[in-house]
This record gives structure tokens, C-alpha cells and sequence, in this order.
């Protein structure tokens, strides 16, 4: 087997911004109220007419540029989202189709919120086999098509917008071993299920609970897995779900005292399947940690699902 690595990254996020004053003159709620309970402040939301397709397309042409890649190289596109209307042709084969990748295997994954981490182990195994040599990798959500915005407990979480990388084949391993599974005895915890369009719905206090305890062991073990302790990580870049989830997770990992954490929740709110390729992009686009660090990457939500894994910064 030969080892994979991010190549480079790239975002998209609509220009519409929606602020908690904002969500104070459509629901019972306040700017207070939501940043004590969730630290989110603002959220982006698309344009009616703009599609999962059109982020996720937005998003991976920024990657494929910054990968200095042509559309003809590409093997194999996958893209995570649980928002998307359309279900066959996929988003993935949607993709291909705007950006001119003229031949690559293309399929979308569902694994909610975790289902970035999960496509990007999902490609790392298909090139580290052969199966592909460069491999696109996509988590893209329009969560405003399937928000409530009547219940004030959920419209102030989520939010649109794509994150997108480039895997390719390299000498030595820069993405580690996944740690995913999933618990279906709590998949009502998280859901987003009924007629077309179903509406995003959650048990609050039993994710949170669920989250802040269980997950920070998964988390090291992905760690250990990839032959480092937490101690060891640049930066650590978890589902941007809640910040008070993710100050909790943190503390219980023993992080350096200098590891950069991702915290684009407080600016983008919960992106689902976007959110940790949408954070990661930024921290890479701004230099926030060297190329060739070790970063955690760790998503969690409906299924309960969740999936994880030490990579390297392109």
C-alpha cells in the first residue's frame, strides 16, 4: 500500500449573513440567550435558488485549484451531506459534472454529521489501495432547507456552507487510522427524517451528555492510532456542534497549551457534515498551524455516528 495526504483545501460560504438579533425578531429567543447556550453568534444561510450542489461545487474548485490538480486527474469524488434534495443523479456525479472531471467514481455519503470524516476515510482507503490517485472529498450542507425556524431550540444552531479536500498518493502517511462507529440504540437522539422536507430535530441534553463524555476517548484513541498523544497535536478540529461541546472535549484531551482549536461555530454555527472540512480550511487558509502538523479531526452527530482521524496540514 502506498500512503495518502491532504493536498490542499478549500470553503464556501454563502454571503448571507444571519445574526442572533436576527433569529430574535422571528422566535422567542435573544442574542444572550444563544450565546450562553450554544457560542454561536452568527450563521450563513443561502440564496433560495442555491443548491447543496452549487456549495459543494463552489468549495471544490477552490480545492482542486489550490491543489494545482486539472479535473481529468481526479478518480473519485464523494460528498457527505444529509440536506441534500436531490438523490439520484448524486451530489458527487453533480459535482464532477461543473468542474469537468470527465470519468471518476462519484457517490454521496450520509453518515450526518460525522459524514465528512467518514468520506475522507473512505477515500484514504481507496488511495492508499490503488483505487484511486487523487480523490476529492466534500462535506456539504444547506441545513436551512430543513430548519424549523418556529422552534427556537434548533433554527439557532445550523447553517449552510461546504468544505472541501484533495486526497492524494503520497510516500508516507499523512491521514491515520479512522476510529468510527456509530450507537443505533440512540439514533433518535439526532434526526432528520419524514416527508420530504423533513425538519432537523434533537434530544439537546442527551448529545451533550453523550458528547462530552464518551467522545473525548474516541478521540484519543484516534490519536493513539495514529502513534501520538494528544500532547502531540497542532490543533484539533472537532464537528462544530456547540462550543460548550467542544471547550468540553477539550479539556478532557491534555492538550498542548499551545494547540490551535477550531471554534468557526461562534461565526458559522452547526454545518453538520461541512463543518469540519469548513473549519479546517479556514485554519489552513489563514496559516493558524504549519503544513505538516498533526491535526485531530473528530465529527459526531445523527445515528448516533461518529468518525475521526490524525492528519497532517497540507
Amino acid at each position: 500500500m502506498s500512503g495518502s495526504r491532504i493536498a490542499a483545501l478549500g470553503h464556501y460560504q454563502p454571503p448571507r449573513v444571519l445574526t442572533n438579533d436576527d433569529l430574535a425578531a422571528m422566535v422567542d429567543t435573544s442574542d444572550e440567550w444563544i450565546r450562553q447556550r450554544t457560542g454561536i453568534a452568527t450563521r450563513r444561510i443561502a440564496a433560495a435558488d442555491e443548491s447543496v450542489t452549487d456549495l459543494a461545487a463552489s468549495a471544490a474548485a477552490k480545492a482542486l485549484g489550490a491543489a494545482g490538480l486539472e479535473p481529468g486527474d481526479i478518480d473519485l469524488v464523494t460528498v457527505a451531506t444529509c440536506s441534500a434534495i436531490d438523490r439520484c443523479p448524486s451530489i458527487a456525479a453533480q459535482v464532477a459534472g461543473r468542474l469537468g472531471i470527465p470519468a471518476a467514481a462519484a457517490f454521496d455519503i450520509n453518515n450526518g454529521c460525522a459524514g465528512f470524516c467518514t468520506a475522507l476515510a473512505t477515500a484514504d482507503h481507496a488511495v492508499r489501495v490503488g483505487a484511486a490517485r487523487h480523490a476529492l472529498v466534500i462535506g456539504a450542507e444547506k441545513m436551512s432547507d430543513v430548519t424549523d425556524w418556529s422552534d427556537r431550540s434548533t433554527c439557532v444552531l445550523l447553517g449552510d456552507g461546504a468544505g472541501a479536500a484533495v486526497i492524494s498518493t503520497a510516500e508516507e502517511a499523512g491521514i491515520g487510522p479512522v476510529v468510527w462507529g456509530g450507537d443505533p440504540a440512540r439514533a433518535d437522539a439526532v434526526r432528520l427524517a419524514g416527508e420530504w422536507r423533513p425538519r432537523f430535530t434533537q434530544a439537546g441534553q442527551a448529545v451533550y451528555r453523550w458528547a462530552t463524555t464518551e467522545v473525548p476517548d474516541l478521540a484519543i484513541e484516534a490519536c493513539h492510532r495514529a502513534g501520538l498523544e494528544p500532547a502531540g497535536l497542532a490543533g484539533v478540529v472537532t464537528h462544530q456542534a456547540n462550543l460548550r461541546i467542544i471547550e468540553a472535549i477539550v479539556r478532557r484531551l491534555g492538550l498542548d497549551e499551545e494547540a490551535v482549536i477550531a471554534r468557526d461555530v461562534v461565526d458559522s454555527g452547526n454545518t453538520s457534515a461541512a463543518s469540519v472540512p469548513l473549519a479546517l480550511s479556514k485554519l489552513a487558509e489563514r496559516h493558524a498551524i504549519p503544513s505538516g502538523a498533526p491535526v485531530l479531526l473528530f465529527a459526531f452527530g445523527g445515528g448516533l455516528s461518529w468518525a475521526g482521524q490524525v492528519v497532517a496540514v497540507p
